[in-house]
């Protein structure tokens, strides 16, 4: 999948430009049959104004504290079958190049916790929110959730992908940061 990222800036005078229109295009990892991942923006500092419409350099798939992340993904249902013939080595190396960081919180089971503020939004499709005491949640089309760096999983039941829409900001927990 691919979505457009549309980016506006300022020009010499100060006048407001679009600065860039592309298409960013889905990652997909052999090691996460159906996912897909679209990052489209980010930084780990206070955000500044990219007039020329560059993307801020973000090295790592979760932001760091006071960073942010804007991105969509692709959850699959949960009996899509994994890719034969995949060598795990060299899966995880793909995954940890292209998403730095993300597989070190993801548990067996897909559960993961993070140090973030996650807002997201489902765009299409059905997926269910699993916290780690059991509790579920079944979240529709234009539902939205903010995760306040909650141990938890995605599950999709039916036949059909998730698509969800999601902004992260790195966050200190209770007690702990400024």
């Amino acid at each position: 999948m691919n979505i457009r990222r549309v980016v506006t800036g300022h020009d010499e005078s100060g006048r407001s430009v679009f600065a860039s229109d592309d298409e960013v295009e889905g990652l997909t990892m052999d090691i996460l049959p159906g996912w897909e991942f679209m990052d489209m923006w980010g930084a780990d500092a206070t955000p500044t104004f990219p007039d020329d419409g560059a993307k801020p350099i973000a090295p790592a798939y979760f932001p760091a504290v006071d960073g942010f992340r804007f991105s969509f993904s692709v959850i699959p249902p949960k009996d899509t079958p994994p890719v034969e013939g995949v060598d795990p080595d060299d899966a995880l190396a793909t995954v940890n190049a292209a998403l730095p960081g993300m597989m070190d919180h993801l548990e067996p089971d897909g559960f993961h916790t993070t140090d973030t503020v996650d807002m997201e939004v489902i765009i299409k499709g059905e997926v269910t929110l699993v916290l780690d005491d059991g509790q579920e949640k079944l979240l529709r089309a234009g539902d939205t959730v903010v995760q306040n760096g909650t141990r938890h999983v995605w599950r999709v039941d039916g036949p059909e992908p998730c698509l969800m829409a999601v902004f992260m900001l790195g966050a200190h927990r209770s007690g702990e940061g400024a």
